[in-house]
């Protein structure tokens, strides 16, 4: 797809990347200041992890407190009352430790730092007005890319459903990203954050909003993906697979920050806020379906991709390398053991319920004005009732 604009290109300040980063938090946190505060989550509190950057911290005469009670797919509320705890604090830089749930809480904890109100006051399309506090961002998982973005995920408790809070400001200063971090990362986990690792980098690669470096980005993400996933849930303690991941998913957040989303996160978000699916698996489950309506805009971009993938596409029509794009990603799936079905989610959730989402994903234009093929809302609809 041509891109004849002028583009921007984000990235944090510094991204420090590779076997042992770990080891340098503490001399760039003095950058800073010298009083932290981690954002992180209980099951990342079990792990050993959390201790051992405190300690380093410490070590280095950084005063160092934690916030662990960062929920799944984490709302409004849980913002807002982290952020009390940091206006208290007196910080002078925020750490996020952990998957997309911990670093999305830092940025809006950041945000509320030094602006008034309350989180959700600072939803798309509103302008965060200040910069907040500068944040360190640690992933602990391989997939958000939540440590390259400006964009921060949180469930709206009173509309059901995803909002995202988009600035500049909440970029990280600091991306670190240790594989080692990710050793602890179990199987289940290890999957569905990869499948939402593949998403991002597929979306972008096919957005409107695509240019050169993101498509740069985005192919050798969905390489490193396809090449290390299922080794990085099955050996987890594989480091070269999870260099692998870290690698993939840390060039997925890239692309992600650049060329943007379209429609399998705007479905996914409608249905994780509302039924509670984790977001990597509503992802996982999704990108095929809409690959499959998608690729008609952009077959030769779409075979791309199944090549990317490792695909044995020689001697086939560009149609037919677009369809093994689809079938290799519904065979990751499987192989990782994310459903491919909504109603094999065991929740309860009917086909009715489906079509309650789907006013909210259309309304969603900032996401479907990105997709490759302008989708109405009874396309939307066929897609579900595919995916069902």
């Amino acid at each position: 797809m041509f891109n004849k604009s002028i583009f921007p290109f984000r990235f944090p300040e510094q991204a420090l990347v590779g076997i042992g980063a770990l080891s340098l938090l503490a001399n760039e946190t003095k950058k800073y200041g010298e009083k932290v505060l981690i954002i992180t989550d209980p099951g990342l509190m079990k792990t050993g992890i959390v201790e051992k950057v405190k300690s380093l911290l410490e070590e280095n005469e950084i005063c160092c407190d934690v916030y662990s009670d960062v929920k799944p797919e984490p709302p409004t509320s849980s913002i807002n009352e982290c952020a009390s705890v940091a206006r208290e604090g007196r910080y002078d830089v925020l750490i996020g430790l952990g998957g997309g749930s911990a670093i999305d809480v830092c940025k809006g904890v950041s945000v509320l730092s030094t602006n008034a109100g309350v989180i959700n006051d600072y939803f798309f399309p509103a302008v965060v007005p200040n910069r907040g506090l500068p944040i360190i961002a640690i992933p602990t998982t391989s997939g958000t890319g939540a440590e390259v973005t400006c964009n921060a995920v949180f469930v709206d408790e009173i509309k059901g459903t995803k909002m995202t809070v988009q600035s500049p400001y909440i970029m990280p200063a600091i991306a670190l990203v240790d594989p080692e971090l990710t050793l602890t990362c179990p199987p289940q986990l290890t999957a569905a954050t990869g499948l939402d690792a593949l998403a991002h980098a597929i979306e972008s690669y096919t957005a409107q909003k695509a240019q050169p470096l993101t498509e740069m980005y985005a192919l050798e993400s969905i390489r490193y993906i396809s090449k290390y996933l299922r080794s990085a849930v099955y050996n987890g303690g594989n480091i070269e697979s999870r260099y692998g991941m870290s690698l993939g998913s840390f060039m997925a957040g890239v692309t992600l920050a650049n060329a943007g989303i379209n429609a399998v996160h705007a479905m996914a978000h409608s249905l994780g806020g509302k039924h509670g699916v984790p977001h990597g698996v509503s992802n996982g489950l999704l990108l095929s379906y809409v690959m499959e309506y998608n690729m008609i805009a952009d077959m030769d971009k779409f075979a791309k991709i199944a090549e990317a993938m490792g695909e044995n596409v020689h001697g086939l029509t560009t149609r037919d390398k677009a369809l093994k794009g689809v079938e290799a990603v519904k065979k990751l799936c499987n192989d990782v053991k994310i459903p491919l079905k909504i109603s094999d989610l065991g929740m309860n959730i009917r086909k009715e319920d489906l079509y309650e989402l789907i006013p909210n994903i259309i309304a969603n234009t900032r996401s479907m004005s990105n997709n490759p093929r302008t989708l109405s809302a009874k396309e939307v609809e066929e897609i579900f009732l595919n995916a069902y």
